[in-house]
């Protein structure tokens, strides 16, 4: 696994049947992936369940890659 990065921006386009997802770092590396509409439904649900769940504390270490 790669070292974490931390993330400067997320952009996103349409691409043909799929949504493009450019993530940016701080240090100026750019990762492109394309997800489909049913990846990014998933993700959201993932980042709001994230954004809704109480702060525990030392949570300061990102989770393990699934």
């Amino acid at each position: 696994m790669s070292a974490t990065h931390k993330l400067a921006r997320i952009l996103a386009t349409r691409s043909g049947q799929g949504i493009e997802l450019a993530l940016a770092t701080e240090s100026g590396q750019t990762l492109k992936v394309l997800a489909s509409q049913d990846q990014i439904d998933m993700l959201v649900d993932e980042l709001e369940d994230i954004l809704n769940s109480p702060v525990e504390p030392g949570d300061d270490e990102p989770p393990a890659a699934a």
